[in-house]
């Protein structure tokens, strides 16, 4: 189910990527809103993925985000990593929060954000990734 608000900055959202193209991200996985909610910009946000693919090369745009407690499933892993020279602009309509199942028949969502200390790790990475610092 799409998000019909901008989650805060530092957030865990599901990123469905289907409709991209190869080497861009392809499926659905894990990501961090790194956006704040911007004024006249209704139903997007940028955010960076999450991988559990360790990079060849660890670059200064590579970042390992511990999760405790870890996702729900499929999404369960100890740690990801930050693919901050990925950075795309999607609509609300591709995020959703992680899923537990269901509690009493109503949907229970794990509604979770990174620390501040990491938000401003993967905001250099992130700018590593642009070029705009080494």
């Amino acid at each position: 189910m799409s998000l019909p608000y901008h989650p805060k900055q530092g957030t865990i959202v599901i990123c469905d990527f289907k409709g991209f193209v190869s080497p861009e991200m392809v499926k659905r996985r894990p990501a961090v809103i790194v956006s704040p909610r911007l004024r006249k910009r209704e139903g997007l946000c940028t955010i960076v993925p999450l991988s559990t693919t360790p990079p060849k090369v660890i670059e200064a745009y590579h970042y390992k985000l511990y999760i405790d407690p870890v996702l729900p499933e499929p999404y369960d892993a100890e740690f990801y990593w930050v693919k901050a020279d990925m950075v795309y602009t999607v609509s609300l309509d591709r995020l959703s929060l992680p899923f537990f199942g269901k509690d009493q028949g109503k949907r229970s969502y794990d509604k979770r954000a990174i620390s501040k200390d990491e938000l401003f790790t993967i905001q250099q990475c992130i700018l590593a990734g642009l070029g705009i610092i080494p």
